[in-house]
């Protein structure tokens, strides 16, 4: 089964719902990285995140979230759009530990609670929004879940889930974002907030073949579910050879002849895939011209 985003409409338009397989795109990442489980965890709950919010984007609109707890990952960075593609990384991907004592992955300890969740949305135009929370729990879905409700002002419900293998791949990975509407009853708040008190962890119920339209009938009923939208998600960089010959140009003249003549070439690499791209001597005079 591809990694697919559902958007979503519950009880009358009471709830906005977005739900989101993301197995193969969190395996991208685990295979480009060779992140160990912990750190699989952490970034997979990173991205699946993104991709949601991204999706609440519009057009050529993205976004960028950085994760900082002061735990020995290091940062986490990830990149979305609004048309499904996410990549991300962490500082450092060979992380791991011993399970917590609920016997899940510990990603608490690994990502740390001493520091921010910022998000930052570049909606065109030079127009920027950056809103940042402390985080409250290291986990993600609850910081996630925070970060709505402090910097956006929208009550929210943020599940985020990766399970992972032995051998360090990707078992299952998806999430949800649940949002509350203006409005909204509280017979409906209430009887949600009971659901989400009951229902399986979000990788679970990807484990068990669930999609994730059958996530939201889960949480709702079928009956009070109204699919809007779905869209393909995927693992996807836009890096390239070009851009960094771009950036080597912007260097000038005079940094390019030091690397020719200091090294003879140059390798650049991109930490969001780990591709790396290896410019020659012959390449570099090129672009050396090109600087002048």
């Amino acid at each position: 089964m591809s990694d697919y985003l559902v958007k979503a409409l519950a009880y009358d338009g009471s709830i906005r719902a977005y739900a989101v397989r993301t197995t193969e795109t969190v395996s991208e990442a685990q295979r480009r990285h060779a992140t160990w489980r912990t750190a699989s965890a952490a970034l997979g709950r990173a991205m699946t995140a993104g991709v949601m919010m991204g999706a609440m984007l519009k057009g050529d609109e993205k976004l960028t979230i950085k994760i900082d707890g002061g735990g020995p990952l290091g940062p986490i960075l990830v990149d979305a759009n609004a048309k499904g593609a996410v990549r991300g990384y962490v500082s450092n991907p060979h992380v791991d530990f011993e399970a917590n004592e609920h016997g899940k992955l510990d990603v608490r300890r690994a990502v740390g609670t001493d520091g921010l969740l910022v998000v930052v949305k570049d909606v065109g135009l030079r127009d920027f929004f950056s809103g940042q929370v402390p985080l409250v729990s290291g986990e993600l879905g609850e910081d996630f879940t925070y970060y709505f409700a402090t910097s956006e002002q929208t009550p929210s419900s943020v599940g985020v889930g990766v399970l992972v293998n032995p051998d360090d791949s990707i078992l299952a990975a998806g999430g949800f974002i649940l949002q509350i509407m203006p409005r909204t009853e509280d017979a409906i708040i209430t009887k949600l907030e009971e659901r989400l008190k009951t229902i399986a962890p979000i990788s679970s119920l990807i484990e068990q073949g669930l999609n994730p339209e059958q996530i939201l009938d889960e949480l709702f009923g079928q009956e009070n579910v109204k699919i809007i939208e779905t869209m393909p998600v995927k693992f996807q960089c836009n890096c390239s050879k070009q851009r960094f010959s771009d950036a080597i140009v912007g260097l000038g003249k005079h940094e390019i002849r030091a690397m020719i003549e200091e090294d003879g070439q140059a390798e650049a690499h991109c930490h969001f895939c780990n591709q790396k791209y290896l410019f020659s001597k012959e390449e570099l005079e090129q672009l050396e011209q090109e600087a002048k």
